[in-house]
C-alpha cells in the first residue's frame, strides 16, 4: 500500500462557528499512478494536499504512507520523513531566487545531509532538460523553466509520492502542456505516484484515476 487515507476529517473555526471541509474522506492507492483530484474552488482541494504533503494534521482519520500514520509524528520526525517521501510541486514555483538552478535542487539533499548531492541534483536537473541551465538563477530562467526547476527539486530525494498543485496554472498553454507532459512521463519512468490536483478536465483524463472532490469527500469518476 503507497497511500492509506481513513476516514480524514478536517473543519477549521471561523468566526464563532466551524467549518467543516473535509468530512469521512477515504483514499487508497495500492501501486504507482496518476491521481487526478478535481473539485470546484473552495471544495478543499488544497487542504487535502496540505494534510498529504505534511504540512498541516486532520482533526480526526489516519494518513498511512507506506507503512507510516504521518498523524502521529512530531513535526521534527515530520519534517525530516516529508523531505524524504514526499515531493512537491507548487503552481507558484517557490525557488530561491539568490541561488542557481542547482542550488535550488541541491538544497533538500543538503537539509537531509545526504551524500553525492552534487552529482545527484546534476542528474536530477538532466531528467527535466536542464543540464546546460545549472548555473542560471531563477529571473535568467523562463517561466517554464522555473518549474522545471521545481520537478527536478520535487524528485531530487526519489520520494515515494509527487503532491503537484496547479503545476501548470502560471505557464502559457504550450508550455504548461510541455511540463505536465515531462511530469507525467517522469512519475512513469521513476515508477512513483502522482497526485495532482486541477481544475482542468482535459488534464485530469490524462491521469490513470480521476477523482472529484465533492461535498467533503472524494467520489471516483468512471
Amino acid at each position: 500500500m503507497i497511500l492509506n487515507l481513513k476516514d480524514i476529517n478536517k473543519s477549521y473555526k471561523q468566526a464563532h462557528k466551524e467549518l467543516t471541509v473535509l468530512d469521512g474522506l477515504q483514499l487508497q492507492i495500492e501501486e504507482p499512478k496518476s491521481i487526478a483530484i478535481l473539485g470546484k474552488s473552495g471544495a478543499g482541494k488544497s487542504t487535502l494536499l496540505s494534510l498529504l504533503g505534511g504540512l498541516d494534521k486532520p482533526n480526526n482519520g489516519e494518513i498511512i504512507i507506506g507503512s507510516k500514520n504521518i498523524v502521529n509524528l512530531s513535526e521534527a520526525e515530520l519534517a525530516v520523513y516529508r523531505s524524504q517521501n514526499i515531493g512537491i510541486v507548487f503552481q507558484e514555483f517557490h525557488l530561491m531566487k539568490t541561488f542557481t538552478a542547482l542550488e535550488n535542487v541541491m538544497l533538500p539533499l543538503e537539509i537531509l545531509k545526504e551524500k553525492n548531492v552534487l552529482e545527484r541534483a546534476k542528474k536530477a536537473l538532466e531528467l527535466v532538460q536542464l543540464g546546460e541551465r545549472a548555473n542560471h538563477f531563477p529571473h535568467e530562467l523562463s517561466g517554464g523553466e522555473c518549474q522545471r526547476v521545481a520537478i527536478a527539486r520535487a524528485v531530487v530525494t526519489e520520494p515515494q509520492i509527487i503532491l503537484a498543485d496547479e503545476p501548470s496554472g502560471n505557464l502559457d498553454t504550450d508550455t504548461g502542456e510541455l511540463v505536465m507532459d515531462m511530469i507525467f512521463n517522469l512519475v512513469k519512468d521513476l515508477k512513483r505516484t502522482l497526485i495532482l490536483v486541477t481544475h482542468d478536465r482535459d488534464l485530469a483524463k490524462k491521469c490513470d484515476e480521476m477523482y472529484e472532490l465533492k461535498e467533503r469527500k472524494l467520489e471516483k469518476i468512471q
